[in-house]
């Protein structure tokens, strides 16, 4: 008997302007937050702010279960001489981790990278205690490139980000 929690049936979708609330609670969750560079107690302003502000080109992406928002993920491209490339930001709710919901995330970004973008290059940057999202990323295609030592600082220490691509030839 496998001890993974069973997959959801949840829907990989487009984020709209009235999952900002849902958005936001997913933001200020303390496991999703401990992954990102985000502050405690972000605004629905700060984040309706966020999402008006994007560039046009940018993918942003929501997983939905059941009319609630358990997952975000972004793909930003780069413009002028690294319009060949993007970078990607993403997290999944609390309490739906380890059931599909990142790598469904992560694999359809890389989808519309790939097959509508044309993007060559795609790079993330990820805490190196994160063994799990490590993980997720090394089998969808992502190597380290390097290390960045005190990259932030979180519960009141400084810690270290891996930086990753994942380059398609």
């Amino acid at each position: 008997m496998s001890d993974k929690p069973p997959s959801l049936p949840f829907v990989i979708r487009a984020a709209r302007i009235s999952d900002i609330e849902q958005i936001t609670e997913l933001l200020n969750l303390p496991g999703f937050r401990h992954g990102t560079l985000r502050l405690p107690y972000q605004t629905v302003e700060t984040t309706r702010k966020r999402f008006e502000a994007a560039n046009p080109r940018t993918v942003s992406l929501v997983a939905e279960l059941d009319g609630r928002i358990v997952g975000d993920a972004g793909l930003m491209p780069y413009e002028g001489r690294r319009s060949h490339a993007a970078s990607v930001g993403m997290g999944v709710h609390d309490d739906f981790c380890g059931r599909g919901i990142g790598s469904a995330l992560l694999s359809a970004l890389l989808e519309t990278a790939d097959n509508w973008l044309n993007l060559r290059r795609v790079e993330l940057t990820v805490f190196t205690d994160n063994e799990p999202a490590i993980r997720l990323y090394e089998r969808l295609g992502f190597v380290k490139e390097g290390q960045f030592a005190d990259f932030a600082f979180r519960d009141g220490r400084y810690v270290d980000a891996y930086s990753m691509a994942r380059i398609r030839r």
